[in-house]
């Protein structure tokens, strides 16, 4: 099928415009990047096409390309594997990130940095393909930290500034706790199955369904360290909301399409060896409800409409790692796609907002901007209305869909129908605070911009239109049932088909459960878009009061429940502490340093001694020549 085709066109508009762009027109730039985009897209449909006429009856395809590493019985291929996972994850990357190509051109324009930043573009793209089209774990981890990389870059994109440098290194570091687990659950892989290639490895795993085992137990913890590093969920999200520093384009390729869903995609690749620990299991629903409603608390006191979507985006991968653990992965995955849509679409909205206001992004600075930018503001009310769940919608049918998940598991599982129900209700309420703050009541715009705001150019507008159509259309491959969206899990059933007990969240909903789900689910989302419109659109003095009413409680949600400082007082100071008192200063300063400097002043004293007998006087080496003999006379009578 030449499955390396989709990948390496990305690398190739990478390595040319890094190599030579800074010596081509910005136009070819532009035309290099997002040619390399759309062509890894054409041939991402071609082959999906090819795949789903092909008579191989939901098998995998699989291509070796070379053996990539060999050391005594290890083995690792380079080489891709293709299923229908693989084909869902392929469409929404290279699609939606050709969206965002297209979307920097105007945004970019004129920019320093111009064809770096369609560099790293590019290899961000390639890096997110290869670690989710690998056929071994192995090359997953390569592209894994090649996609960290990638982060790296284009958060710390304008260096020269302190905040952005800082916020690139937070997170690679942070990422580097993740990536440790995820590299140890690899090794734990090999020691006990002796393979690392999915093929191999599923159907040795797949035999295991049912049967505990501390070694599986372990190896699902690892991999889910790493899933919970990369896809930012409490306690290392904390690298994600200051992502924001590096250009919009980049925080909607990282929010929407690439990294933060790799660490969904891991889990739902690995969901048969996840089966075997359902302790991990729980714990990762447990993880997700609760980053889920954490994050939503937090995003309700951000003034920033940057950091309202980035903790918006945590909150959404909570209901992604709430679906992975109640088994419903084909759930998961068809929230994934979109979110995909719906959180770029707010991300570039919010971009053409500060395009149009040079940069600005606190909400009670501007009010009214549906006046100045009508498509910008119709696009975004769209992705808000996906997000918060209204009907036919994408996020109504695959947010019910989590929601019916939860509900249908075990009975201890109705406490996680519970939270996630009220995250929806606060996601409807954070984000209608942002839409009425930014676009509706009176302007609150400063005098610092020249003229009134201006809407953004067609390189912007066309993108954000092409996602507000899949915004509301991507949920309609549901058509055969409205919540338990059979077509995408018809579709996936290849991939998740191994009869576990988990699975059966991913089973056909009972009608009392649809009603249930649904008349609770609107109720919520209702209700909070009536808190919304009261507080900061019918009656804004209400909102004034609630920082002095809830005391204690606003000031946790709008410091971020102090994570930042607890990190700096328990893991950050002592760490700076051991640095400067003990491995610089008592042990490089006082102990390396005054060794090496010792022996070097100790020679400088000898040398200088010993020059004192160099004095060219013959009746001083006379002297020196008889008291060395007397010495060596008197050592021989002695011994003797």
């Amino acid at each position: 099928m030449n499955l390396w085709l989709i990948p390496i066109i990305p690398l190739v508009g990478a390595l040319v415009n890094g190599v030579f762009g800074r010596r081509l027109p910005q136009k070819f730039i532009a035309l290099i990047g997002c040619g390399a985009a759309g062509i890894s897209f054409s041939f991402s449909l071609w082959l999906a096409w090819q795949f789903i006429n092909s008579s191989s009856s939901g098998a995998p395809f699989i291509e070796n390309y070379f053996i990539w590493i060999q050391s005594g019985g290890f083995e690792a291929n380079f080489g891709f594997y293709y299923d229908h996972l693989t084909l869902v994850m392929t469409l929404v990357v290279t699609g939606v990130g050709f969206l965002i190509h297209i979307y920097s051109v105007g945004y970019m324009n004129n920019k320093e940095g111009f064809y770096r930043f369609f560099s790293y573009l590019n290899l961000f793209m390639f890096s997110m393909l290869t670690l989710v089209m690998a056929n071994n774990y192995l090359l997953m981890f390569a592209g894994w930290e090649s996609v960290g990389l990638c982060s790296y870059l284009l958060i710390s994109f304008y260096f020269g500034k302190r905040s952005a440098a800082s916020a690139g290194k937070k997170a690679f570091i942070v990422n580097r706790v993740g990536d440790l687990g995820f590299l140890l659950g690899i090794i734990l892989i090999f020691w006990i199955f002796g393979v690392v290639d999915f093929k191999s490895l599923f159907y040795l795993a797949g035999g295991l369904s049912g049967k505990v085992d501390t070694g599986l137990t372990a190896i699902c913890l690892l991999l889910l360290l790493g899933a919970v590093g990369k896809s930012a969920q409490v306690p290392l999200h904390i690298w994600l909301p200051d992502a924001m520093e590096g250009p919009t384009p980049v925080s909607a390729l990282i929010h929407a399409a690439t990294m933060v869903t790799a660490g969904i995609y891991l889990i739902t690749r690995s969901h048969i060896l996840f089966e075997t620990s359902p302790f991990t299991m729980q714990l990762v629903a447990l993880l997700g409800c609760f980053t889920a409603l954490y994050a939503a608390t937090i995003a309700l006191a951000q003034k920033d409409l940057k950091r309202i979507l980035a903790y918006s985006t945590i909150s959404q991968l909570g209901y992604m790692f709430l679906a992975c653990g109640v088994g419903a992965y084909a759930t998961a995955i068809f929230h994934l796609m979109t979110h995909a849509f719906f959180k770029a679409l707010l991300f570039l909205g919010a971009g053409s907002v500060m395009h149009a206001l040079s940069g600005e992004m606190d909400i009670y600075k501007m009010g009214n901007l549906r006046k100045y930018m009508p498509y910008t503001f119709y696009t975004f009310l769209v992705g808000s209305l996906a997000i918060a769940g209204a009907p036919f919608l994408s996020g109504f049918y695959s947010k019910e869909a989590i929601l019916a998940a939860s509900l249908e598991g075990p009975p201890g599982n109705i406490w996680l129908f519970g939270v996630a129900l009220l995250t929806t209700g606060l996601t409807s309420l954070y984000i209608f605070r942002a839409v009425f703050l930014t676009f509706f009541g009176s302007s609150r715009l400063g005098s610092s911009l020249a003229g009134p705001p201006q809407e953004s150019t067609p390189s912007i507008i066309v993108p954000l239109m092409l996602l507000a159509f899949f915004s509301v259309a991507g949920g309609w491959v549901t058509y055969k049932g409205y919540m338990g969206n059979e077509a995408l899990k018809v579709f996936l059933q290849p991939v998740f088909s191994f009869g576990t007990p988990s699975a059966a969240a991913d089973k056909l909903h009972s009608a009392n459960s649809q009603v249930l789900v649904l008349l609770s689910s609107l109720a919520a989302t209702g209700l909070g878009l009536l808190i919304a419109y009261l507080f900061f659109l019918r009656f804004p003095g209400w909102a004034k009061k609630i920082p002095g009413q809830l005391g204690l409680a606003y000031r946790l949600i709008s410091k971020k429940y102090y994570m930042d400082e607890i990190f700096n007082t328990l893991l950050i100071r002592p760490l700076q502490w051991t640095s400067d008192a003990i491995l610089w200063k008592a042990l490089d300063v006082g102990a390396i340093d005054k060794v090496v400097n010792g022996t070097g002043r100790g020679a400088i004293m000898m040398g200088s001694w010993l020059r004192r007998i160099q004095s060219g006087n013959i009746r001083s080496y006379a002297v020196w020549v008889t008291l060395g003999a007397v010495i060596w006379l008197g050592y021989i009578f002695y011994r003797d």
